[in-house]
C-alpha cells in the first residue's frame, strides 16, 4: 500500500446524464493539496457549494448514495468514489455543473480512465491510514447482512450475494490487491438490478438516465412482449428489449461470470471512502447494500475520529490508557486540586467512557471531611464522574479547551457505599441525550465491583471566558 497522500496532475472532465435524474452534468477532477480529502462541488450553484465526501454528509441511501448539505444534494457519488479510492487518491476536488454524476457505462471505468489520464501525483505527506486493531461488526438479522472488519497489515476485501434467482445465484468474490486487481477486474464492472424493480423505480421518478447500456438487468420474472413494450416506452428507449437466453435483458453479456457480486464489491469501495481515510483490514461481507455500507462506515469513521483524538491529545503510548493526566489536562480546564480524574481506561465517543480516580490521605478534602475518619464527599465523586463524561463531549464541539460544562441537573442520585483512601474509584459514563450543547448522561462509580455511587446529569456546554 501506498505510504505518501496522492493528487491527479492535471484537471480532467467527463460529460454525460445521470442514472437517476436523467440531467446532464459536467463532471470535472481537479487537483487538491495535502490533507484536503475528496470534496465535491456543485459549481452550477452561485456560492460554489462544497460538500467532503464523508459519512455524516450521506442524506439518502434508497437506490445509491447521495451527499448533501443543507438543500444542496450530489446524487450517485458510489462509482466515482469507487474510482478515487481504487486509484488510493486521497486529495481530490470533484467539481459538478448538476446534481448527479454523468453514469457512463453503470461503472467506475470511465472515471478511472480520467483519471489515469491525468495521472496520479505523490505528494508529501504521509498517509494516515486507519489501521483496524479489533473486530469491527454490522449485523441487520431482517435484511441478513453481515459486515465485519478484521485487523490486517494490508487491504483486501470479500463479498458474498444470495438473491435466490437462477439468474444469478449465489456469488462471492475477493479482492486481495488494490493496485493489482482493482483497474482491470473490478472498475469494469457495471451496475445492476432486477426487472421487477425496473418498473417500480420508474414509476417513482428515478433510473430517467437508465438504459440498456448503462446496467444490467436481470430477469426474475415472466414477462411478455406486451409489458416489454409498455416497459420500452415508459423509459423512453429508443431500441426494442427482449428476454435474453441467459436470464438478462437483450441478451447483455456480462463482462465477468459473476460481475454483479463484483459491482457490489465496487459499490462498497466507494461508500467506505466515506470513512475520510484509507484502512488496513480485511472486510468480509454478506448481502451487502448501500444502507448497510453506510451504517458499517459510520462506524468506522466514529472510530477514526476517536483515533484522530487521541493522537491529538495523547502523546505516548501506554498500554491500557486512553488519556493519562497530561492528556486530560489538555481536555478539561479543571485544575488543582479539582481535577478528579487521573486516568481514562476506555473511550467509545458519543457512547461511553471509562475513567479512574485513584484516591489517596493526601487530597485536600480529608482534612475537615471528616477528621479522624476520612470519608470523600458524595459531591466531589459526583464531579469527578461528571469530568470523565465531559472526555465523551471531545467530538461534539470545537476547541473542547476552550469550553466549560454547567451543570444543570442531577437526577436520581445515589449513594451506595463509603469511599475512603486507598480505593480506586471506577466511573463508567454512558451518553443518553445529546442536542446541541446539552447533554445528559448517565453514570456509576465502583469501588471494586461494588457500586459506590450514581446518578443521570444534565448539562450545558458554554464557552469558556478568557
Amino acid at each position: 500500500m501506498l505510504a505518501l497522500q496522492t493528487t491527479i496532475g492535471k484537471a480532467v472532465s467527463i460529460s454525460g446524464v445521470g442514472l437517476h435524474t436523467g440531467t446532464s452534468c459536467t463532471m470535472t477532477f481537479k487537483p487538491a493539496p495535502d490533507d484536503h480529502g475528496i470534496k465535491f462541488v456543485r459549481t452550477d450553484l452561485g456560492d460554489k457549494l462544497e460538500i467532503p465526501a464523508l459519512v455524516e454528509y450521506v442524506v439518502d441511501v434508497s437506490r445509491g448514495t447521495t451527499l448533501g448539505l443543507g438543500d444542496v444534494k450530489v446524487h450517485t457519488v458510489e462509482h466515482v468514489l469507487a474510482a478515487v479510492a481504487g486509484l488510493q487518491i486521497d486529495n481530490i476536488i470533484i467539481e459538478l455543473d448538476n446534481a448527479e454524476p454523468p453514469i457512463g457505462d453503470g461503472s467506475s471505468m470511465p472515471f478511472v480512465e480520467k483519471l489515469l489520464e491525468a495521472g496520479i501525483v505523490k505528494q508529501k505527506t504521509p498517509k494516515d491510514y486507519l489501521i483496524i486493531d479489533k473486530t469491527i461488526s454490522y449485523k441487520n438479522e431482517d435484511e441478513q447482512v453481515d459486515i465485519v472488519a478484521l485487523p490486517l497489515d494490508g487491504f483486501r476485501m470479500t463479498v458474498m450475494v444470495d438473491y435466490q434467482n437462477p439468474a444469478l445465484g449465489s456469488q462471492h468474490t475477493g479482492l486481495f490487491d488494490l493496485e493489482a486487481e482493482f483497474v482491470n477486474e473490478f472498475a469494469p464492472t457495471r451496475t445492476f438490478c432486477f426487472l421487477s424493480e425496473v418498473e417500480a423505480l420508474a414509476d417513482q421518478g428515478l433510473i430517467k438516465g437508465g438504459n440498456i447500456d448503462n446496467a444490467v438487468v436481470i430477469v426474475d420474472r415472466k414477462v411478455s412482449d406486451d409489458e416489454l413494450e409498455k416497459l420500452s416506452k415508459k423509459l423512453e428507449l429508443d431500441e426494442e428489449i427482449s428476454i435474453g437466453k441467459n436470464g438478462f435483458l437483450n441478451e447483455n453479456n456480462l463482462r465477468f461470470k459473476n460481475e454483479p457480486v463484483r459491482h457490489k464489491l465496487l459499490d462498497m469501495i466507494g461508500d467506505l471512502a466515506l470513512i475520510g481515510a484509507p484502512i488496513k483490514a480485511q472486510i468480509l461481507a454478506a448481502r451487502p447494500g448501500h444502507k448497510a455500507n453506510i451504517e458499517f462506515a459510520k462506524i468506522v469513521r466514529k472510530l477514526y475520529q476517536q483515533k484522530q483524538l487521541e493522537k491529538q491529545y495523547q502523546h505516548v503510548k501506554k498500554e491500557g490508557v486512553v488519556f493519562d493526566t497530561v492528556a486530560i489536562q489538555k481536555i478539561l480546564p479543571h485544575r488543582y486540586p479539582f481535577l478528579l480524574v487521573d486516568k481514562i481506561i476506555h473511550l467509545e465517543l458519543d457512547k461511553k467512557v471509562i475513567g479512574v480516580k485513584s484516591v489517596t490521605i493526601n487530597e485536600p478534602f480529608f482534612q475537615g471531611h471528616f477528621p479522624g475518619q476520612p470519608i470523600m464527599p458524595g459531591v466531589l465523586i459526583i464531579e469527578a464522574m461528571a469530568q470523565t463524561g465531559g472526555i465523551l463531549m471531545l467530538n461534539s464541539v470545537e476547541d473542547p479547551a476552550e469550553k466549560l460544562v454547567f451543570f444543570m441537573g442531577i437526577d436520581k442520585a445515589k449513594f451506595r457505599k463509603p469511599v475512603v483512601p486507598g480505593d480506586q474509584l471506577i466511573f463508567e459514563v454512558e451518553l443518553l441525550n445529546k442536542r446541541s450543547r446539552f447533554v445528559v448522561i448517565k453514570g456509576i462509580a465502583k469501588v471494586g465491583n461494588k457500586i459506590v455511587a450514581e446518578a443521570e446529569l444534565k448539562a450545558a456546554i458554554v464557552d469558556r471566558e478568557n
